[in-house]
């Protein structure tokens, strides 16, 4: 018991840090963070936002999303692998669950572990990363 309350206390802990991280995003519809832990230690992080050397503009005059804009989950993933560190085994912490994409890419990053703390309206995402045998959890922001 006392082992799982460990747990909770540190995915709150992480999942703070990663709302804060979405505040870099120079998104307006949505500002997404998203850390990468493993062994206790923070190996990768990312927000939405559009590739280096692109202007820090998300949305288009419509104010609909550009369509080469990153979105956290895959900057943290693609940051992991211009570094000497490994995601294998690792739990990756986002503010919004992840779409089909991202869950794609978590799952080839041998990611073990999704905490989530908003729900997105498609759930095709976290239904398959539950497919391929990742642990899922939702964490309710109780702030």
């Amino acid at each position: 018991m006392e082992q799982e309350n460990k747990q909770e206390i540190l995915d709150r802990r992480y999942m703070r840090m990663a709302r804060i991280w979405a505040e870099n995003s120079y998104c307006k519809r949505r500002q997404v963070g998203a850390l990468i832990v493993k062994d206790k230690m923070i190996i990768s992080d990312g927000y939405n936002g559009t590739p280096s050397g692109f202007s820090n503009v998300c949305e288009d005059e419509e104010g609909l999303t550009i369509p080469y804009v990153l979105h956290a989950e895959a900057n943290a993933i693609t940051k992991i692998a211009r570094s000497n560190n490994s995601s294998e085994g690792a739990t990756m912490y986002v503010t919004t669950s992840p779409c089909i994409e991202c869950a794609k890419l978590i799952i080839q990053a041998g990611i073990k572990r999704l905490v989530y703390g908003e729900k997105y309206r498609l759930e095709d995402g976290l239904n398959l990363l539950r497919k391929a045998g990742i642990e899922v959890i939702y964490l309710e922001n109780k702030e």
